[in-house]
């Protein structure tokens, strides 16, 4: 059983893992945001936003999210539990010598410009570098022409650590994408690791 949080609240936001049950309003924020995606998303099969193919994911994403292996959080504005506006998903999760995971996020259309991305991922870092979840570092690959994205993640202290050349096939073509990392200085060493010698 995963340590991570079923519900993360915020000041404006409530944060839900996944479960089938949001197959409904899931479905619903990527047709509405259709358009708006197709610049940023790999190739998706044709029927990914119905709500059939939507609740198997979530179904799948549940599984993964109970291992500790994929872990994904669904926004709603506060009050508004039938409504999602976006996710943060938190991919290949490692654990062993590399504690890390690979970070990733959408938002509605409608609700750019107004720092709910910032306050949805300043919560769910500040979870993953907790020490029930305890992992040493966080990974975003953000295509530099993105400029809102970038500007979140410098904003809440990424490093950049290089350039990722064709790194994803998106939009029609392999695209380069920045490379970011952000590390957990209040990592918690297992006891079994050896600690550092000279």
């Amino acid at each position: 059983m995963c340590a991570a949080p079923l519900q993360i609240t915020t000041e404006r936001l409530e944060l839900v893992a996944t479960e089938p049950s949001l197959a409904e309003p899931v479905a619903a924020f990527y047709q509405r945001n259709a358009a708006h995606f197709a610049r940023w998303d790999p190739p998706l099969p044709p029927d990914h936003a119905s709500p059939p193919r939507v609740r198997e994911s979530l179904v799948e994403g549940e599984a993964a999210f109970e291992q500790g292996r994929s872990l994904r959080w669904w926004l709603q504005p506060r009050g508004k539990p039938g409504w999602v506006i976006g996710s943060v998903h938190l991919s290949n999760l490692v654990r062993g010598p590399m504690q890390g995971c690979t970070l990733g996020y959408a938002l509605d259309v409608q609700h750019t410009g107004r720092g709910l991305m910032h306050e949805a991922l300043g919560a769910v870092i500040g979870e993953a570098f907790a020490p029930t979840i305890n992992l040493h570092r966080i990974q975003a690959a953000v295509r530099p022409e993105n400029a809102p994205s970038l500007r979140v993640v410098q904003r809440l202290g990424f490093a950049e650590e290089g350039l990722a050349r064709d790194y994803l096939y998106i939009d029609g073509a392999w695209r380069d994408h920045r490379i970011f990392a952000l590390l957990n200085p209040h990592f918690v060493r297992p006891q079994s690791w050896p600690r550092a010698v000279g």
